[in-house]
């Protein structure tokens, strides 16, 4: 191994530390994909994950300076083919030899600028705007490696991705509802806020989001086989927090953050695993 060889495994390892330590759930999920795309979605998760904590968590630092810094970096380090920090390292190797394209990056940078001081969406056009975004390309670029340079596949199955994408992001705005008004003052449903949020409104949500997982289901599918059963272990994981949101009255939501136990983290995969042999994936 040379030393080139070395410092890029180093920096591959530092991003799936960080994929491990900020979650588990995700990590387990890509276990699950064929190994030869654990590296690559590694580095995509901790390049989302260093942006999102800089729009979220440094709040005594300039965020909006930090941002902008780590965008310049990021499309430095995938013009130069290298970078000292050892995420954007990882991110634009992978960027690269996946040809991951610019436009998807850029989307996902704007939506956390929005979140640099926007607080409420009161539109659709935001709220799905922010949604491409945040969660919707990260999906897309995923589906790149998943798809590995076959640009058809990529084509066919794009609306899927993304939709499966809204689907995580959009359960997740309901599980951190609380946190997400209390500590940063954020209201991501269009002319719905904390104190207005009712069970009503909720139903309304959960309908739209039961619309993008039956998408999603659709087009992992059709994913290339080294990929299908990890990304459907994901979907299982997120359809369970679901199903809990929608039993949960509103004014506990409100209260507190949906989690799903560590036990029935692994019953998902056991009966992930069996739905997939017998080729009953719903």
């Amino acid at each position: 191994m040379t030393n080139l060889q070395l410092y890029n495994k180093v920096c591959f390892e530092n991003s799936r530390t960080i994929t491990e330590r900020y979650s588990t759930s995700f990590s387990s999920a890509i276990r699950l994909l064929h190994p030869s795309m654990h590296s690559a979605i590694h580095g995509i998760y901790g390049f989302v994950r260093l942006a999102d904590e800089i729009v979220d968590t440094f709040h005594d630092t300039d965020k909006e300076t930090l941002l902008s810094e780590f965008k310049v970096d990021t499309y430095k380090a995938i013009a130069q083919g290298i970078s000292l920090n050892p995420v954007l390292h990882a991110f634009q190797m992978t960027v690269n030899k996946y040809k991951i394209e610019h436009h998807l990056i850029e989307a996902f940078f704007k939506s956390m600028e929005m979140d640099l001081h926007k607080t409420k969406y009161e539109s659709a056009e935001e709220y799905n705007n922010y949604i491409y975004g945040s969660a919707e390309v990260v999906g897309l670029m995923c589906l790149n490696i998943f798809c590995n340079g076959d640009k058809e596949k990529y084509s066919h199955l794009e609306s899927s991705a993304k939709a499966l994408g809204a689907a995580f992001q959009k359960i997740n705005f309901l599980r951190d509802v609380k946190d997400d008004f209390g500590k940063l003052n954020r209201t991501y449903f269009p002319n719905v806020n904390f104190d207005t949020l009712n069970d009503e409104a909720k139903e309304a949500i959960v309908a739209d989001i039961e619309i993008d997982f039956k998408n999603g289901l659709n087009g992992i599918h059709q994913l290339p086989v080294g990929s299908r059963f990890g990304v459907y272990v994901a979907y299982k994981y997120y359809y369970s927090l679901f199903r809990k949101i929608k039993r949960m009255p509103t004014k506990v939501i409100k209260q507190e953050r949906v989690r799903i136990p560590d036990f029935n983290k692994l019953v998902i995969i056991f009966e992930s695993f069996f739905r997939y042999k017998l080729q009953m994936m719903y």
